[in-house]
């Protein structure tokens, strides 16, 4: 009887946690955030809509580029250019109207490196289109989410048209280097040459830098996938349907017993190992030791210059000019948004202060950065028996920063400083009670591994203009600042 009881007991303890199983799952699904549908459309959209409108224009560039060049050449061998640019401008256009023609139907697989949530988002987005019902999708967000595959699949197949694109300047690039060497002694016809080139290096860069960013997840899409693959439906879709299933033919029976059979096991495999070191005698080990680190090093290496030459197969070719990283980056990357803070002592005019800084800089390029800022000064009193807070002034900045070696920089600018205790802005009004600043230094400027503080700033400043200001300010000045 006993035995019954347990029995029964345990099939009841069974069964609650089943139930519970079921309603864990059912309650994670209620929290599916639906807008990361809505979400994916905004984000797909903007990189499709930059993405065609940066290769509409290198491709103009590069088509303006070869009429020039070609126009250099006809002087020269009317023959050649003839021969070399036959038919090019009309590719061209083919390549600039395949994304105004991009069909949203089926996506084309990105090429080059793997991308692990390029292929998460596909996924998610397919299984979550056919199976609505899993979901709890009402009628708008069924249409959320087929807007979404659209979108994606869009972007999908006009990274393709990118991929097309790069292959086909490459080879125009590769020929034109061949035919044209023996005319290359003419300076307009070099100089164009070269423009081309650093075309085609900056377009291909610009397309590495679209797919980074689609790659780039945020919270709410990893909060969605940790929530679907607790799902074994989605589990076993993504298994059958994602990019690794189609490159590898994954097949049915992946994960099961039946699946394994036939496989070497962990033991058979040690067992294979020892043999083969035992061979070597009693420094086999060492020596298979030695070896993996040093294949490992030189890995190491050699993953380096991929990254720096281009992951993707079109991207991998070395520039013959020195490359400004900067222009691959839209226009709000360039930007750092900084903050600094410089103190100054009591003197015979001045209280204690402190200046709170506020500055955006833009990268022109890897070395130099040019800027723009503003400060409030807050003064404390005398000292720490006569503390008391005033608006000490304020101060309007410029500045650029030129990278001397590793993180050195040379660092100047110019300022308007209003240096007069105020009560309102209608004070500071009047030019004439601005005094200028001119400063010239060094900063250091340190990389940080923060996600909100991304580098820190120390500076310190020679004011050549202090001289000429009556009462005299301070010639030498430190701060210290810190980008975001």
């Amino acid at each position: 009887m006993r035995i019954l009881v347990c029995l029964f007991g345990a099939l009841i303890l069974f069964v609650c946690s089943s139930f519970g199983q079921i309603d864990s799952t059912a309650n994670n699904i209620a929290q599916f955030p639906n807008r990361l549908f809505s979400k994916l459309s905004s984000k797909t959209e903007s990189l499709d809509n930059s993405l065609t409108k940066q290769t509409e224009k290198y491709l103009q560039r590069l088509a303006k580029n070869e009429r020039k060049i070609r126009a250099r050449l006809y002087k020269i061998d009317s023959n050649a250019a003839k021969n070399l640019f036959s038919g090019s401008q009309e590719k061209y256009s083919s390549l600039q109207n395949s994304f105004s023609n991009t069909g949203s139907t089926s996506g084309a697989p990105l090429t080059g490196e793997y991308s692990p949530y390029v292929d998460s988002i596909k996924a998610s987005l397919s299984f979550a289109n056919k199976n609505p019902e899993l979901m709890n999708a009402s009628p708008k967000v069924q249409q959320e989410i087929a807007t979404s595959l659209a979108q994606f699949n869009k972007l999908q197949n006009n990274f393709s048209n990118a991929d097309q694109a790069k292959e086909y300047i490459r080879q125009r690039k590769e020929m034109m280097k061949i035919q044209l060497q023996q005319y290359i002694q003419n300076s307009d016809l070099k100089k164009y040459l070269d423009q081309y080139n650093q075309q085609v290096y900056y377009y291909s860069q610009q397309v590495r830098e679209y797919k980074e960013a689609l790659n780039d997840p945020d919270n709410m899409l990893e909060k969605a996938l940790v929530i679907l693959n607790k799902i074994p439906a989605f589990t076993k879709f993504i298994q059958q349907n994602g990019q690794l299933a189609g490159l590898f033919g994954i097949s049915s029976n992946y994960g099961t017993p039946e699946g394994i059979a036939g496989l070497q096991t962990r033991d058979q495999v040690q067992q294979v190992l020892q043999g083969t070191i035992s061979s070597g005698g009693t420094g086999g080990m060492a020596a298979l030791q030695s070896n993996l680190e040093s294949a490992h090093q030189q890995l190491d290496q050699f993953k380096e210059k991929l990254s720096k030459l281009g992951s993707g197969s079109g991207d991998m070719s070395m520039p013959d000019f020195k490359p400004n990283d900067q222009k691959a980056h839209p226009f709000l990357k360039r930007l750092e948004f900084g903050t600094n803070i410089q103190t100054t002592r009591a003197n015979g005019y001045f209280p204690t202060t402190t200046d709170i800084g506020l500055s955006v800089g833009y990268k022109i390029n890897n070395t130099s950065t040019i800027g723009f800022g503003s400060s409030y000064n807050i003064g404390w009193g005398q000292n720490i028996n006569h503390i008391h807070i005033t608006s000490n002034g304020m101060s309007l900045r410029s500045f650029v920063d030129v990278k001397l070696k590793k993180n050195f920089y040379l660092s100047g600018g110019y300022e308007l400083n209003y240096q007069t205790v105020f009560t309102s802005l209608s004070q500071i009004s009047s030019v004439s009670d601005w005094t200028r600043s001119g400063l010239i230094g060094i900063s250091k400027i340190v990389s940080l591994t923060g996600k909100t503080i991304k580098k820190t700033k120390v500076q310190l400043f020679w004011d050549f203009l202090s001289y000429y200001q009556i009462p005299r300010t301070q010639a030498i000045q430190f701060r210290v600042g810190y980008n975001f």
